[in-house]
């Protein structure tokens, strides 16, 4: 299953409306840097408000998405982490430091636009 990336201007925009398993998470890794890539976005909004749990492999994998994206000058702002998942993350011991993130899509197309415009 694939996770659909929509374009807003020079932002991407992506619910994550699944439980995501390991061959999901990579999937949408490729599609997304590849999305940046084709439309030179200079932005992404990753909502994880869907998303009620979280493994480290997954975990893992969307700070690699962050690291990849800010390569091809993109920066990522995750919305909508839910407490268990920040508990999970926390209790794994995976650091999600230099990570933007904000309450709602809302709030995190405005950490973007303030990110990137000043």
């Amino acid at each position: 299953m694939r996770i659909p990336i929509l374009k807003l201007g020079n932002y991407l925009l992506v619910s994550i409306q699944i439980e995501l398993d390991d061959k999901t998470a990579v999937q949408f890794q490729q599609d997304l840097l590849n999305m940046i890539h084709k439309t030179g976005s200079t932005g992404v909004v990753i909502d994880l408000t869907s998303v009620q749990m979280i493994d480290s492999y997954i975990a893992r994998v969307l700070g690699d998405v962050v690291k990849m994206s800010e390569l091809l000058g993109c920066q990522v702002v995750f919305t909508g982490i839910q407490p268990a998942v920040s508990i999970t993350l926390i209790d794994l011991g995976i650091s999600f430091r230099n990570i933007k993130t904000a309450m709602n899509l809302e709030q995190g197309l405005e950490k973007l636009k303030q990110l990137l415009e000043g």
